[in-house]
């Protein structure tokens, strides 16, 4: 990775400064092909269209309704389904049976009566201001050391499966509930402003099938909603052309492909969602997601979630075989697929360029690969044939040991984690409406600083370009991120 060069300058020198260096790093960047963006050339200047981070899907709002937002060239009927499908994201399910029979079937065991619980407003998940406060929007995924035979994926904990649930119906005992409190970390800058980073520590309490000592746990904090169909529109081809697991070209990158099980087709397929890129497709994700978090059982995943060790899990009534019907899991599918990208802000002012000058320079964009473009026969007509800027290559990379939650999952070891799109991060501390947010898989950053200065592994020289950075430069290259 290059070396960054700290003197002062303007965003003309900064110019000079790139191109002088293009033709040294660019190698890696540019040698990749199908949709992916070749063109770096106009890096500091303002590029057609960059406004545009969905392509014609773009919205342009920037409140807390900035990540709820319908697709911007949705048909009239495509805008219906997408409000249907809004519907059952956002209102509570309900215990079974119930008047209400296409939303009852709650639990047995959940963490959140509705997808909104932990996405909210369809942004990040909240973490809870008091240790003593069980979490809704980060949850644990558990499983114990080995690999699944059938799937190749986590073994699930015999008594507790593969996600700590913290809630339940009445007459269900709760799985038990979790306590963080957070260590201080103390460092510095290169000009010797301090700096303090917070990590977390977790205790698991009140469990009612046994110690978890043992376990395997992941925190995972609920991400943002937007641009998923974008993401999975990119073709396959594309996102494997930067996958470098030897790091052949010896730039110290090794971005891997994860390959998860697919339980539609029986089989192994790309990893493209969550934080360790552990669902292939949106119906994957949004099918976990109802299982695992709200206990709703669907056409992918028919089975309720209950150990045989719980024996009320099991006994419990449900709301249908599955609770949630094809048609309407289907417009939940597409209304995930469809939440519009917000657009960039400022995008064209000087401390942005200069911003997004410095993130090719240091070396962001070895990982969080600016743009795509996504395949012209996607079967959501809106979303495909799209440029998109996501700043992503959906790969997973290795973040260091301070990062590592120890727990392998498919291909992705413990400190290994998919690139996280970056597209509205700007707008997260408006779309919760609490004037922060938290950031990285477990929300220990309470800013982006914070996010940076965590990164070890293959962004260690990243993070320490922009730890050595004259304070100037780091507020332009968060100015940059904040126009994202």
């Amino acid at each position: 990775m290059l070396g960054y060069f700290h003197q002062k300058h303007t965003l003309k020198r900064g110019q000079e400064i790139f191109l002088g260096l293009f033709l040294l790093f660019c190698f890696h960047l540019t040698a990749c092909g199908g949709g992916i963006d070749k063109d770096l050339s106009n890096s500091f200047n303002v590029e057609e269209g960059e406004e545009l981070s969905g392509g014609q899907t773009t919205v342009f709002v920037t409140s807390d309704k900035a990540f709820r937002l319908p697709a911007a060239n949705l048909s009239f009927d495509e805008d219906g389904d997408f409000k249907i499908g809004n519907s059952f994201f956002e209102k509570d399910w309900v215990t079974a049976p119930a008047t209400t029979t296409a939303r009852d079937g709650l639990g047995p065991t959940f963490n959140a009566r509705s997808c909104s619980g932990c996405h909210v407003r369809d942004g990040r998940g909240i973490l809870p201001e008091s240790p003593l406060e069980s979490p809704v929007g980060l949850l644990f995924r558990l499983s114990i050391p080995g690999q699944d035979p059938e799937t190749n994926g986590p073994l699930a904990h015999p008594d507790y499966g593969s996600q700590l649930q913290t809630n339940a119906i009445l007459g269900v005992p709760i799985e038990g509930s979790v306590q963080i409190t957070y260590e201080e970390i103390s460092g510095q800058y290169g000009d010797g402003s301090p700096y303090t980073l917070i990590k977390p520590n977790y205790e698991f309490v009140d469990l009612s099938f046994g110690d978890l000592s043992e376990s395997l746990f992941s925190p995972r904090l609920a991400p943002p909603m937007p641009g998923m169909g974008l993401l999975e529109a990119i073709a396959e081809e594309d996102v494997l052309t930067l996958h470098d697991p030897e790091d052949r070209d010896g730039d110290g990158i090794s971005g891997k492909a994860n390959y998860v099980w697919d339980s539609e087709s029986q089989g192994l397929s790309l990893g493209r969602f969550g934080w360790k890129a552990e669902q292939a497709s949106v119906r994957n994700q949004v099918a976990g997601a109802f299982l695992g978090d709200i206990g709703i059982t669907s056409p992918v995943n028919p089975q309720n979630n209950c150990p045989d060790s719980q024996i009320e899990c099991q006994s419990s009534p449900h709301g249908g075989e599955p609770e949630i019907e094809e048609d309407l899991f289907e417009k939940v599918v597409f209304y995930s697929s469809t939440v519009g990208v917000p657009a960039r802000r400022s995008w064209d002012s000087q401390q942005v360029l200069a911003g997004k000058a410095l993130f090719h320079e240091m070396g962001c964009t070895q990982c969080h690969r600016p743009s795509f473009s996504t395949r012209q026969d996607y079967p959501l007509a809106p979303l495909a044939g799209q440029k998109i800027r996501p700043y992503t290559d959906l790969l997973l990379h290795d973040m260091g040991e301070a990062l590592s939650d120890h727990r392998p999952s498919f291909e992705a070891q413990g400190s290994e984690w998919r690139t996280p799109p970056l597209w509205g991060i700007g707008l997260n501390e408006v779309v919760t409406g609490l004037g922060k947010a938290r950031f990285l898989h477990d929300g220990r950053a309470r800013d982006l600083s914070e996010a940076i200065l965590w990164h070890g592994g293959e962004g260690e020289s990243a993070k320490e370009n922009f730890r050595l950075a004259s304070q100037e430069e780091r507020t332009q290259l968060l100015e940059f991120l904040n126009s994202l």
